[in-house]
């Protein structure tokens, strides 16, 4: 172990060590995690410049992040402290060398654009292009211009599972693809209307189609979909947008097929917050609280299925059947809020002579 800390204080010695009393003098006990790493390189860069590791700064070091390939993707709480900056690029060459990787950036907050934009700052490297293969799909993005929901993938699987090769689906919140690709590399749809307003989310989704060789079998509509020309065209809607889908309910019914009617996959983040007074139980278990969840899911489901009726019969003039299949958490957003998924199942009744 001295041969590998030999330049570290008696303090990170601990930190390092912290939960390990007798520290093994193996083989294995002497292999470093990224994280050890990545501590003695900061802290023998600290030592080179006569800076000297103190405890705040280990509030400031980063224990997590996320990787894309040679990017590193820190959290927005780390490297806060005014004692990195005159370190300048040497940090960042230092950070990234220790983690073999080529690139490193640091997440900020989405920002509040419209089109739900990452706040993300490029710290090394000239450009945020990334790869990322899931569930068999490749998607290349830009994460410093476009959002990518690992968080998703249970979704993204369970539309993979669809059969829809007969079908038309509009996809009205389409991105860089998240589930126009399963739709069409998994489920087989004859034909998908991929619809996209930030022009960078348009940029990688074109890509992700020649990626995955279903170019021919996709259009994108760029713009606002509220603006969409289309109409009685599609067998399945997905409206994948959190917070709320909302907005775009009449263009989904809009493009609905009249005639036969079809399923609409509407997300949306429901509050689940229940008061002491309307749980009724002080002492309610886990198990209730799930179940209060439930029916949080449900009011908000019965709600939308009313909603969606309405503009139905309002754009078509004539009597449609709604169907709830299928209330389901894609996952928690916050507390007290989770992102749900409704299957509605909408067809025209016949009309009466």
């Amino acid at each position: 172990m001295e041969s590998c800390f030999h330049s570290l204080n008696s303090h990170l010695f601990e930190v390092l060590n912290q939960h390990n009393e007798n520290p093994v003098h193996s083989k294995r006990g002497r292999v470093q995690s990224p994280a050890q790493k990545l501590h003695v390189a900061l802290y023998n860069l600290l030592e080179s410049h006569g800076v000297t590791w103190t405890q705040d700064l280990e509030s400031d070091f980063p224990h997590s992040w996320q990787q894309h390939g040679d990017l590193v993707v820190f959290g927005k709480d780390c490297f806060s402290s005014s004692i990195w900056k005159p370190l300048g690029d040497q940090l960042w060459s230092s950070i990234a060398c220790s983690l073999g990787v080529e690139r490193l950036a640091k997440q900020g907050c989405v920002l509040n654009d419209g089109l739900r934009s990452p706040n993300v700052t490029l710290l090394l490297g000239d450009h945020g292009w990334v790869e990322h293969k899931d569930n068999g799909i490749r998607y290349t993005f830009d994460l410093t211009k476009c959002m990518f929901s690992a968080g998703n993938i249970v979704e993204k699987q369970r539309i993979a599972t669809l059969k829809c090769s007969e079908e038309i689906v509009v996809d009205l919140y389409a991105g860089i693809g998240y589930f126009t690709l399963p739709f069409l590399v998994h489920a087989s749809a004859a034909f998908v209307h991929a619809c996209e307003w930030n022009p960078h989310a348009v940029t990688a989704l074109m890509r992700n189609l020649e990626l995955n060789n279903v170019l021919q079998k996709c259009q994108i509509h760029e713009g606002d979909n509220r603006q969409l020309l289309l109409y009685n065209v599609a067998d399945r809607v997905n409206l994948g947008l959190i917070p709320t889908s909302e907005a775009g309910y009449h263009v989904a019914c809009r493009v609905l097929k009249k005639n036969t009617g079809g399923m609409l996959h509407i997300h949306h983040n429901v509050d689940c917050f229940l008061s002491k007074h309307e749980m009724g139980d002080d002492n309610m278990s886990a198990k209730d609280n799930g179940s209060s969840h439930r029916i949080m899911w449900r009011k908000w489901a019965e709600s939308t299925e009313i909603k969606i009726r309405t503009f139905l019969e309002e754009i078509h003039n004539f009597s449609w059947h709604t169907t709830i299949v299928r209330v389901e958490k894609v996952k928690s957003y916050a507390p007290h809020v989770d992102h749900v998924v409704l299957d509605l199942d909408c067809r025209p009744l016949p009309k009466m002579l």
